[in-house]
């Protein structure tokens, strides 16, 4: 037996556990005691220092401390300690002496031991110390624990924000809590926390690797791909049976290396992959993917995971390839790098690069790889490459330009979708009637069939019934849904659904149709800014400024360049909202580069919209003849559609109100005839020139105020809430009739979402009680004028947004002057913003209904 006094150095510093601290209590405070303790858990974990803790208790109570296995029982004094630790290395023979020693009770006895190797002497010594003395478990700690440990470390104290970093790269296991200790000591650390260990405690565990046997090293780099690896993967890896898989995982746990979870705390997986070499890490990550790809299995988890720690390179070219196509749905940009990765090692996926990208939203990177193939690739590859061109200049206003390179390519996709870009852009002879044989072009997939359905749908917009465009539209849309992450489209049939919606009145159809694509991510990060501008027109014409400005500001609050088409429309979206909150301030500052955005697009039919937001615009700040020949552009477009009600009637509406703004009534007029014109071909046409003829009336001074409030209420109900609040507010403000004024002011308010018969500015009791004290009382309305005033806006704009005249916004202004004593107009803004600050500190969490109205 070889026996010594063991050390007293200090070690590492304990911070224990309930358990394993109330048994070195007992013991300090009884050292005579019997003891049969057995302390075990994996390597790292405490055990050895445990050990020692228990033997300088006992040192310091006088009593001899021993340590190592005896040969025979007899070999140890009665009175001494005997300290055993690494159990389960010793042979059976010692194990079963110590066995006997746990069992006859004569000796105190400590027994430290791994949970792997488990030999059957172990396994019997084990029950005998849970039966007869005490069994400890040594566990990792749990960030209270790890907070703990590291109180007094100075680099901690200074930064405790580090508590959770240790933790979590340690994962809670005491050697490695140490080594990072170590690590962190002495180093100054930039702000934030880190997101990598120091490498003075990556290098630490250096020797323990060097000592593991080579299929344990490369067990640990299979892991520390950083993805669960199935048993028989790993037996393929190893060249292993299960069982001995098993063993080997059991035994890389008991070193402290693998957790309990099968996974490997980050420290530990920074140094397996910075320690080894880069052989033996190439060759086994590389096996790895070339297994999980020939049994079938997902390749992206192992690939990302791969890719993260920047050693992709390992991975084989087909390995690479394969994962780009599992991410080309859900992460196209990742799917692109990947694509490129395979392509440098050798793989030829350029092609696939070059949809990924566009899907990505990358048009630039798309259209150099899609040009460069064209020219250069196969002719598989220069077809896909001719359809990946056509999408991005769709997506760029070359929709001629992106007819021709489908119709080129000649897949029925791509026909298809050359007849939507053919319509779109008025040159209805360029569209290929449908092929009556479904197997021309390939087979019918999700992808063809949508396509199909989109071309069919847009036809039907423009010579038929706009109930069957939107519902062939509809189901183009919820065709694609389950596959339409990964198409590559140059518009969304959603989008077309919602545009077709838009321009007939059922908004909440195209509200709903969106939605759902926006859920699917249909077409990708491509198109999610197109579907997310179209729910912000939907609010806007609604009347809902604030949801449409939170809606845009998801869109260009990133900071990303918008492709032609969807600057097109986030510029109107700015006008369209700062029009109806009357700020004239935001439609002079936005002006100059929604005209940029017009001369950046083409004129096509999907665009007539903003152009007619565009138009009103130019018309309030009287510089509507910039956008002139746009506008002579889309009416000879739809000409050459043979002017279809459905896409022609929302543009004559812009129209009017642009003529109106402009007081051109010749103009007005020729644009009520063109409505009332295509009055019978749906209702929604009859809905806005029934409105179109009461508005220019209105403006004449013959108000018939219940045909004024049809029209308006009709407004409404087609989804145009804004214009049938502000039609009926016109029409209030220019009747002599104060009945009629009264009910037309009321149905502007119900409409504009305030309750019929209301007070004008009415707000609630809460706000009411805080309008100030006397002489400093404002009326609701007076106080509502008072706003607007300090908001900057016109006695004209002022009496738009609140339904009366602007005499008697300034009837308000000259009263509020001479009850506040003001001598001037300077003095009486500097008093109403005093009066308004402190009402504001008061009410402090009770905002201001919402006004859209101007």
């Amino acid at each position: 037996m070889t026996t010594m006094i063991m050390s007293s150095g200090t070690g590492s510093r304990l911070v224990l556990d309930r358990g394993p601290q109330a048994l070195l209590d007992a013991v300090a405070a009884d050292p005579d005691a019997p003891l049969a303790l057995g302390a075990t858990g994996p390597g790292g974990h405490g055990r050895s220092a445990y050990l020692q803790e228990l033997a300088r208790v006992y040192r310091r109570a006088g009593s001899t401390v021993l340590e190592g296995a005896p040969d025979r029982p007899e070999e140890i004094e009665p009175d001494a300690v005997l300290v055993v630790d690494d159990a389960h290395l010793l042979d059976d023979a010692r194990l079963r002496v110590l066995r006997e020693l746990v069992v006859t009770r004569r000796h105190r006895l400590i027994v430290g031991y791994r949970p792997w190797p488990r030999p059957a002497a172990l396994v019997g010594l084990a029950d005998a110390l849970r039966r007869d003395g005490h069994l400890v478990l040594l566990t990792p700690f749990t960030r209270e624990r790890t907070a703990a440990y590291l109180t007094g470390v100075p680099e901690v104290d200074r930064r405790p924000d580090l508590v959770d970093f240790v933790h979590r790269q340690a994962a809670g296991v005491p050697r490695d809590v140490e080594r990072l200790v170590r690590g962190l000591r002495g180093q100054e650390i930039p702000p934030g926390v880190p997101t990598e260990p120091p490498r003075q405690a990556v290098l630490q565990f250096g020797p323990d690797l060097e000592d593991l046997a080579p299929d344990v090293r490369r067990l640990l780099l299979a892991v520390a791909a950083g993805v669960p690896l199935p048993v028989d993967l790993l037996g393929a890896l190893l060249g292993r049976e299960p069982g001995e898989v098993d063993e080997l995982i059991a035994a890389t746990r008991a070193a402290g290396l693998l957790g309990a979870d099968g996974r490997l705390a980050p420290i530990v997986r920074r140094a397996v992959t910075a320690l080894s070499p880069a052989a033996d890490r190439g060759a086994v990550w590389r096996r790895l993917t070339e297994l999980q790809l020939a049994r079938g299995g997902p390749v992206l988890p192992l690939v990302r995971s791969l890719y993260s720690a920047g050693v992709a390179a390992d991975c084989p070219a087909p390995t690479l390839e394969a994962a780009a196509e599992e991410a080309l749905a859900g992460e196209p940009a990742l799917a692109a790098e990947l694509f490129a990765a395979a392509t440098a090692a050798g793989q030829p996926a350029a092609v696939r690069q070059a949809v990924a990208s566009a899907l990505a939203g990358d048009l630039d990177t798309a259209l150099r790889l899609a040009d460069r193939l064209l020219a250069t690739a196969a002719p598989a590859d220069r077809a896909e490459a001719a359809v990946v061109a056509a999408t991005a200049l769709a997506h760029r206003g070359q929709v001629g330009r992106g007819v021709e390179l489908y119709r080129w390519s000649g897949t029925a996709s791509a026909e298809a979708f050359a007849a939507v870009g053919a319509l779109a852009v008025g040159r209805p002879a360029d569209v290929t009637p449908p092929s009556g044989d479904d197997r021309a072009g390939g087979p019918p997939t999700l992808h063809a069939s949508a396509a199909r359905l989109m071309a069919e749908g847009i036809r039907d917009s423009v010579a038929g019934p706009p109930t069957a465009a939107l519902s062939t539209l509809v189901q183009a849309a919820a065709l694609l849904e389950p596959a339409g992450r990964a198409a590559l489209l140059p518009d969304s049939p959603a989008a077309l659904a919602a545009l077709t919606g838009l321009h007939c009145g059922e908004l909440d159809i195209a509200e709903r149709v969106l939605d759902r694509a926006a859920t699917s991510g249909t077409g990708g990060p491509l198109l999610a800014r197109r579907h997310r501008l179209l729910q912000a027109w939907i609010a806007m014409v609604r009347g809902r400024t604030v949801v449409a400005a939170d809606h845009l500001a998801a869109v260009t609050g990133d900071g990303r360049p918008l492709e032609s088409r969807d600057l097109l429309f986030a510029s109107a979206l700015e006008l369209g909202i700062a029009r109806r909150n009357s700020d004239l301030g935001a439609l002079q500052r936005r002006w100059g580069h929604a005209l940029e955005a017009v001369v950046r697009h083409p004129v096509d039919l999907f665009t007539l919209l903003p152009l007619g937001e565009l138009a009103i615009a130019g018309a309030r700040l009287g510089d509507l003849g910039r956008l002139e020949p746009y506008l002579r552009e889309a009416h000879l477009l739809l000409a050459r559609l043979g002017d279809p009600p459905l896409w022609s009637t929302p543009l004559h509406w812009s129209g009017l109100h642009a003529a109106i703004l402009a007081e051109e009534p010749a103009v007005a007029d020729g644009h009520v005839a063109a409505l009332l014109a295509a009055a019978d071909h749906n209702r929604y046409a009859a809905v806005v020139a029934a409105a179109a003829a009461a508005w220019v009336d209105v403006l004449r001074g013959m108000v018939d105020p219940v045909r004024v409030e049809a029209a308006a209420r009709g407004l409404h109900d087609a989804g145009l809430c804004w214009d049938g609040a502000r039609l009926a507010g016109q029409a209030a403000i220019r009747t002599s009739d104060r009945r009629a004024m009264t009910t037309l002011l009321d149905c502007a308010r119900m409409l504009q979402g305030r309750p019929a018969g209301a007070k004008p500015g009415q707000q609630p009791a809460s706000v009411d009680a805080l309008a100030g004290p006397a002489p400093h009382r404002l009326s609701d309305r007076e106080r509502e004028v008072a706003e607007l005033v300090l908001a900057g806006l016109t006695y004209r704009e002022i009496g738009d947004r609140l339904f009366i005249s602007a005499k008697t916004v300034e009837h308000h202004v000259a009263r509020m002057r001479s009850r506040l004593d003001c001598a001037n107009r300077t003095e009486l803004l500097a008093l109403l913003r005093t009066i308004l600050a402190d009402r504001s500190r008061q009410a402090a969490g009770q905002p201001w209904p919402e006004r859209s109205v101007s």
